[in-house]
């Protein structure tokens, strides 16, 4: 990890949804702690519209949210990599850390079921916090 603060990239297809919510949690929980990044393989045009409405629930706002493409320099720049079904479109340092995050994809799904999946990141996002030894600022 760096000397300084951990950073952790946070990776999906589209960068529009649970890599959208798991870097605004850690982003909101970890404050100037840690250093949040997130992208996609292949990104959306947007964020999508019930990840904004859930997330808009519970006090984030992502309504301004782009998703990013992943690059080899978001990736070295990082010290824990968590991808979230992006499969092998990610790529591999040795050294780094990755995580593999199985979660339902919210792509076009409403906001009822995009919930479940909001609070299944959030509470890994709190046990990634703990093991890096992250105090939540929230």
């Amino acid at each position: 990890m760096s000397e300084s603060k951990p950073s952790v990239l946070f990776v999906c297809v589209h960068n529009a949804g649970r890599s959208q919510m798991a870097a605004a949690f850690l982003t909101r929980l970890g404050g100037d702690r840690v250093e949040v990044r997130s992208a996609g393989s292949a990104p959306a045009e947007s964020v999508n519209p019930a990840v904004v409405r859930a997330m808009a629930e519970v006090g984030i706002d992502l309504s301004a949210g782009t998703p990013k493409v992943l690059t080899v320099e978001a990736v070295r720049a990082s010290d824990v990599v968590i991808t979230m079904g992006c499969g092998d479109a990610c790529p591999y340092f040795p050294g780094k850390r990755y995580l593999d995050w199985q979660l339902a994809d919210p792509a076009g799904q409403g906001v009822d079921a995009v919930r479940p999946i909001r609070d299944a990141i959030e509470q890994r996002v709190r046990a990634l916090m703990a093991e890096l030894g992250i105090e939540a600022a929230v």
